[in-house]
């Protein structure tokens, strides 16, 4: 049976009682199946939804149950009550969690939740190992620094490989394993796991009904391995922990609660990821994981403090994680609700945040009124009067927010570090079928970018063509699918097109006169200028190198704007340039004649010049290409990969599957998913993950160039 457990989800609990969680993984590995589990085992919902038939709880979009993924990270907010763990208080503990999407496409959702979360869970799948996408969360929860434990999900599935699996974690995430159990049996012959601090073996009878395990003794043929192991458990937690080496190197017996509180800290501080494994499918191993999170992963109290800059001195400060010190909290997701209005989701890190009352919104220096708080379910709300420290809520009401934005105590202003965005990669040009779809795609559009931080709307100023872009095709087939459903706007929609780059190759000048006499006042700007290459991914830098007064200060700042607006246009087929440093370091100007807009359009002149002898290039999006095959295929598939200018970086094999993993440019791979299933019998797989820019080869530069000329 589920366990039996509080229902009502704003009952306060203390701080440390608090688990703000993430469940984050590659796609496939089980994340949605995962959270479902823990909403049924801890009550939260009286049936279990499942993803392959469209009914999983925080799968809630129409798209998202049509294709069986997550699109858009869900919140909500559960109770557990440990359960294996004898020395934890028989008390409920708040879990927020959040399931975030698998799909590369949909990266910014992982990025956002990684940002407000005290913890992760990591779900692999047990046949498949650390996968690429795998890598890329694992990289970006590095990033923000956030304690995780693995849980090595589809024990049960064909191939399926516990310590093929560990040893992954190791090679591939650079982590060092604390392996908490070890799994008795693997595909059909799973029944249950040992837990080996508290040497109990856990069996799962009836593995289709949601059974409690029965708790028993390890069985004989698994005592050798179980104490084995456990022997190794027990090293990796004493070597982080000074007084448990000592006792450890002396032979003292160490205590199982000893154990635990320096895994615990031991986690909080990244030394070691403890390992899990199950199959939430067959509802096996959930329990135990729900114990570690209690166990092992940070509440607010334990991250004691975030550090921000207070926006009027810009010094550092500190906010302490609780409720009686000044508001502060980071506006995470902005989610537009068919009957609230605009949502904007909200981690609290200090003080009490109250509904009716005004924050301040540090990033944009404006007061927001917030008119309701709201607890979110998925998309189901419950609304409540105060949330306080520690606490994930939806405000409604706020008008400017956006995502990344810190509010908080305008008598006490911090700005807390925001979140970072990957370029989008692909673009596609997409225009209203009628007049009145116009007005309403307009407004849908600016909607959706204000979701979503990397889904990007300009226009194409020759052709006055709307162009929308985004991480991949498949996130801007769900944007265009969103728009004629929830926005009821027809569109129609070009073929995506590759965000390629310009750069230059070596260091240049350029001079820029701008000079114009129609009678009475002229037109004078002169500047000269410097450019570089810069390493790729850099960016734009400007230096201004004026001594002199040559130039005026007010005349440095457009001349900056004009140079940009240049390397918007491009000099070479037209796309943006990138990686380039440009130093102002000569020029002169006119007592009457001179202006702004001169030394604007100097500057657009100055980059011309420079970039005519700089040895221009183009650069296209190269992606990390992984593809599991039956091996059969295998000689198939890589001849297919290197007809596309794929380089082959290597091949693992797992049973009698294949993993290839390649870079290749994403130009070659539009519509890949669909050939790859016609070239393996639709048993192949394949996942591609932005990598780096790099030059585009001439002769297929040339064919883009006259493209564009034609187009």
């Amino acid at each position: 049976m589920a366990q039996t457990t509080v229902k009502n989800t704003s009952l306060k609990v203390p701080l440390d009682r608090i688990r703000n969680i993430g469940i984050i993984a590659h796609i496939d590995a089980g994340k949605t199946t995962t959270t479902e589990r823990i909403l049924y085992f801890t009550g939260k919902t009286y049936k279990i939804g499942e993803v392959h038939e469209g009914q999983a709880t925080m799968d809630w979009m129409e798209q998202e149950q049509e294709r069986g993924i997550t699109i858009v990270s869900a919140a909500t907010t559960t109770f557990w009550t440990p359960h294996f763990d004898t020395h934890l208080p028989k008390v409920p503990y708040r879990f927020n969690i959040i399931d975030t999407p698998g799909h590369v496409d949909f990266t910014a959702e992982v990025e956002r939740s990684l940002r407000v979360l005290d913890g992760g869970v990591t779900v692999l799948d047990a046949s498949e190992g650390v996968q690429s996408q795998s890598e890329t969360v694992w990289r970006q929860a590095d990033k923000y620094h956030v304690p995780r434990l693995v849980f090595v999900n589809k024990m049960d599935k064909l191939g399926a490989d516990f310590k093929a699996t560990v040893q992954d974690i190791i090679d591939k995430f650079g982590a060092k394993p604390a392996v908490m159990v070890l799994p008795m049996g693997a595909e059909n012959e799973f029944k249950g796991v040992i837990l080996l601090l508290e040497q109990k073996a856990l069996f799962w009878k009836d593995r289709a009904a949601d059974t409690e395990p029965e708790v028993g003794e390890i069985p004989e043929e698994y005592r050798e391995e179980a104490e084995k192991m456990r022997a190794q458990l027990v090293e990796a937690i004493a070597e982080t922990n000074d007084t448990l080496l000592e006792k450890f190197f002396e032979e003292k017996e160490l205590e199982v609660n000893e154990l635990k509180a320096a895994l615990r800290q031991a986690v909080i501080n990244y030394q070691l990821v403890p390992v899990y494994a199950g199959s939430s499918l067959k509802n096996t191993g959930v329990q135990p994981l729900l114990d570690a999170v209690v166990e092992y992963l940070p509440s607010p109290m334990d991250i004691k403090e975030i550090q921000g800059v207070n926006p009027k001195t810009d010094n550092e400060e500190v906010r302490k994680l609780v409720p009686d010190e000044a508001f502060s909290a980071l506006a995470f997701k902005i989610q537009t609700d068919p009957h609230v209005g605009k949502l904007t989701y909200t981690r609290i890190y200090s003080g009490v945040l109250k509904s009716g009352s005004y924050v301040y919104n540090s990033t944009q220096k404006t007061k927001e009124r917030v008119g309701r708080l709201l607890l979110m379910h998925a998309n189901q709300r419950e609304e409540i009067k105060e949330a306080q420290a520690g606490e994930i809520v939806a405000v409604v009401g706020l008008k400017n927010t956006k995502t990344g934005d810190t509010l908080c105590d305008e008598s006490k202003p911090i700005v807390l570090e925001g979140i970072t965005f990957a370029e989008p990669v692909i673009y596609l040009a997409i225009e209203p079928k009628t007049k009145s779809d116009q007005e309403k795609m307009g407004l849908a559009l600016a909607k959706l970018s204000e979701e979503d931080p990397t889904f990007e709307i300009k226009s194409n100023p020759e052709t006055g063509q709307t162009i929308i872009g985004g991480m991949g095709e498949l996130h801007l087939e769900i944007i265009v699918d969103r728009l004629k459903r929830e926005f009821k706007v027809n569109a129609n929609v070009g073929k995506p097109q590759v965000a390629y780059r310009e750069t230059i190759t070596k260091p240049a000048e350029g001079e820029g006169k701008y000079i114009k006499q129609t009678g009475g006042r002229g037109q004078y700007g002169h500047v000269k200028i410097k450019i570089e290459p810069l390493e790729r991914g850099a960016g734009y830098e400007f230096v201004n190198a004026i001594t002199g007064g040559v130039v005026p200060r007010e005349y440095i700042e457009p001349t900056n704007k004009g140079i940009q607006e240049a390397l918007q246009r491009g000099f070479l087929a037209g796309y943006p340039m990138t990686d380039v440093k440009v130093t102002l370091f000569d020029g002169s100007y006119h007592e009457v004649d001179s202006s702004e807009l001169a030394f604007k359009m100097a500057g657009s002149l100055a980059m011309r010049e420079a970039t005519a002898q700089a040895g221009m290039v183009l650069l296209e999006p190269i992606m990390k290409v992984e593809v599991s095959t039956p091996e059969e295929f295998m000689g198939d598939v890589i001849g297919d990969l290197g007809s596309r200018r794929a380089q082959i970086q290597g091949t693992t094999h797992r049973g009698n599957v294949v993993i290839i993993t390649a870079l290749a440019p994403l130009a070659e791979m539009q519509g890949y998913v669909t050939i790859l299933r016609s070239m393996t019998q639709g048993r192949a797989s394949s996942v591609m993950i932005p990598s780096h820019y790099d030059i585009v080869p001439k002769n297929i530069v040339d064919k883009i160039i006259e493209e564009r000329k034609g187009s």
